[in-house]
């Protein structure tokens, strides 16, 4: 690392010392817990000053899955599983295809265990994994870095640009290098960590809170949300099949027992179930109209004269 690479990370807020927490090898487990409690407590200010960009970023996503585009989660270290984490989650929630929102993290799968913390210096390595994964215009990139400085982000999102593909940054400092790579930055301004340069913790936080809102905002804004029910949920063991019972139940009024025989008809798929039973259609009506709305229940009851 050169002497200009050194003095930008050591000005960033994120590697500064936090002055209420320089006693943290004195304190008990309370006086620990309380400590990181308080620090927390300001993650959720720093992230609401950041909502703006956060709701462009939602509409922009949204945009490029709705033309057949994917979503694509870049990071290392923490930050990188982080995306991983979130990519992983979208399936089983809103019943997408795995391919549809990724999470590539520097060093490779084996990342997601082991510290591989030196990968996130190889920018070469961050448009490669893009390239092997077959990045394209109508794709929509996010790189995640707490420190806004890791080249493996701010090469991936080089290349998203160059591509044609949405690069979004991701970042918990301000005026980061790799907001300057991106064509949306956001930025959570969480400052120093209760243990300096930990950006797992208040970072870390900050950074789960945003990718929350980013795949669900753009899973609502893409029809896979009815009211604020998982219609498009995969009911892929008992407590989420029970939980499509509930679901159903919740948009219709059926208890669980009158839910299930409608739930059969409908071949497992709740949306076509809320659609078949709101509208007292059968199950090719119902899927036609969801074919016809795009996927929202809401247009496909209104195309059914509901």
């Amino acid at each position: 690392m050169n002497q200009t690479s050194r003095q930008y990370l050591g000005s960033l807020s994120s590697e500064q010392v936090m002055q209420d927490s320089q006693n943290l090898d004195q304190l008990d487990g309370f006086g620990i817990a309380r400590l990181m409690n308080a620090a927390d407590a300001t993650v959720h200010e720093a992230v609401k000053q950041a909502l703006p960009a956060i709701g462009r970023a939602i509409e922009e996503i949204a945009k490029r899955l709705q033309s057949g585009g994917r979503l694509v989660y870049v990071g290392a270290g923490t930050s990188g599983r982080l995306g991983v984490l979130d990519a992983s989650e979208c399936p089983p929630t809103f019943g997408v295809s795995p391919d549809l929102v990724t999470g590539i993290i520097a060093g490779g799968d084996l990342a997601l265990r082991l510290a591989a913390e030196g990968a996130e210096d190889n920018d070469f390595m961050g448009q490669k994994d893009l390239e092997d994964f077959g990045l394209t215009a109508q794709d929509a990139v996010v790189a995640i870095s707490a420190s806004g400085y890791a080249p493996y982000c701010c090469a991936a999102l080089r290349y998203a640009r160059q591509t044609g593909a949405l690069a979004i940054g991701l970042s918990c400092n301000s005026n980061t290098r790799l907001s300057r790579e991106a064509d949306l930055a956001i930025e959570t301004h969480t400052g120093p960590e209760v243990l300096m340069g930990s950006t797992r913790l208040k970072a870390g936080t900050a950074t789960k809170m945003v990718l929350n809102m980013l795949s669900t905002g753009a899973m609502v804004r893409t029809g896979r949300v009815y009211r604020n029910l998982m219609v498009d949920m995969a009911a892929t063991n008992q407590k989420l099949a029970d939980r499509s019972l509930r679901i159903i139940g919740h948009a219709t009024g059926l208890s669980p027992r009158e839910a299930e025989p409608l739930l059969r008809r409908a071949e497992g798929r709740v949306k076509t179930a809320i659609v078949m039973h709101l509208a007292q259609a059968d199950k090719a009506q119902a899927e036609e109209a969801l074919k016809k709305s795009g996927g929202w229940v809401a247009r496909a009851l209104e195309e059914l004269g509901i």
